[in-house]
Order: C-alpha cells, then sequence, then structure tokens
C-alpha cells in the first residue's frame, strides 16, 4: 500500500509532464479542435432537428444580455446572481410550428458554453496525446478507446440538451428526445436523466483517457535513451 501510495505523486507529475509537453507541441491543434468541437456542440442538434422535424424559423441572441452591466451592478447579493447568470439562455433557435406555437427550440445557456469549452479543450489534448501516442509507436493506432468514445459522443451532440419549447421552463430534453415526436413523459424524463449523466460520463472518459495517454508520455520522456 505504501509503494503505492508512494508512487502516485510520481505518476501525477509524469501526466502533467507528458500533458503539458503534448500541448506545447501542438497548441494549434488544441485551438482548432477545440474550436471545431465548440461549433458541432452549437450547430449540430439545431441541423438535426432541422432535418428530422422542423427547420428551424430564426435565431436569436438573448436581448436581455444588454442589461447585463446593469444586473450585475445592482444590489442584490452574488449567489443570486451567479445562479441566475448560470442558467440563462445566451442565444436559442426555434422552429414555430403551423399554429405559432414553437415546434421545437434550441437553447444554450452559460454552463452549456462552459461545458462546450471544457469538453472541446479536453478532446483537443486527447488528440495531440493521441497524435503524439501514434508517432512513438510509429502506427496508426494509439491508445485511449474511453477518450476515443467521449469524444464521438461529445461531437454527435447526444449530451446537449435544449428545452422544449424556448423560454417555457420545461425539463431539459436531449436532442433524441425531441427528435422522436410523441414519446410519453417516463421516456422524455429517463432521456432527460440520461442526458445529464452522459455529460459527465463524457468530461470522466476523457479525463482518465488524457491522464493515462499523459502518463504514457511522461514515463517514456523521463526514460534516458542509451
Amino acid at each position: 500500500m505504501c509503494s503505492v501510495l508512494g508512487g502516485f505523486p510520481s505518476a501525477v507529475g509524469a501526466a502533467l509532464r507528458g500533458i503539458g509537453r503534448a500541448v506545447r507541441e501542438r497548441p494549434g491543434v488544441v485551438g482548432l479542435v477545440a474550436a471545431a468541437v465548440i461549433a458541432l456542440d452549437v450547430l449540430l442538434p439545431p441541423l438535426v432537428l432541422s432535418l428530422v422535424r422542423t427547420p428551424w424559423t430564426y435565431f436569436t441572441i438573448n436581448p436581455w444580455l444588454k442589461s447585463l452591466p446593469s444586473y450585475l451592478s445592482s444590489p442584490k447579493p452574488w449567489s443570486e446572481k451567479l445562479d441566475f447568470l448560470s442558467r440563462v439562455a445566451l442565444f436559442w433557435f426555434q422552429a414555430d410550428g403551423p399554429y405559432g406555437a414553437p415546434e421545437w427550440g434550441f437553447a444554450v445557456d452559460a454552463m452549456d458554453v462552459a461545458r462546450f469549452v471544457l469538453t472541446g479543450t479536453l478532446i483537443g489534448v486527447y488528440v495531440v496525446l493521441w497524435l503524439e501516442r501514434r508517432a512513438a509507436l510509429g502506427t496508426g493506432i494509439g491508445g485511449g478507446a474511453p477518450g476515443a468514445i467521449g469524444a464521438g459522443v461529445s461531437v454527435l451532440g447526444l449530451s446537449t440538451g435544449p428545452c422544449s419549447v424556448v423560454g417555457c421552463g420545461a425539463p431539459v430534453l436531449p436532442v433524441v428526445g425531441l427528435v422522436f415526436a410523441g414519446l410519453s413523459s417516463t421516456t422524455l424524463a429517463v432521456l432527460s436523466q440520461v442526458s445529464r449523466i452522459s455529460a459527465i460520463a463524457v468530461i470522466a472518459a476523457l479525463t482518465i483517457a488524457i491522464a493515462w495517454l499523459g502518463w504514457q508520455s511522461g514515463r517514456h520522456a523521463a526514460v534516458p535513451v542509451s
């Protein structure tokens, strides 16, 4: 047990060294991959819904955001401000139904953006570590299956949750829940919970894969060449 605990700090150090070196060598790749993932997270769900359900009618940036400076300077407690700002929609896509009511809506709030940026950055780091691993092995195959799965799930937008009606306060539903019309409330509740769990699982899978690849990279770099 002592040997295992004693080796943990060195393993963490090796992982951090490997990650740091890979990012420093390819910062542009990290940025491009992260930007592409964020763009797909934002654009792919409304595109899927437009193809399967109804094309979106319009895209809107929340007009309330013009009042953000005055809201921040208001005497309300900061705990209340942070809670509200984490939930406020920044922009949304909406498709109007035949009778004027929204057919579907896809809203992105501050927490969504934070998740998109975090996931995109993790995928970018995973990609540069995977490229380094592939180069070290001299093959097109390089570990990190959990990270590859997490990247794929995120890019497909399966962990993105739009509101069924923008601004209605309804439960957040995964995109797949809006693709299939007529689902029962129980099924939608299950899909909503799966969406939240999948978002956590994606980040966890990417973090584990990055730590593993970073540790391998840092460990091999620490071995002196004879």
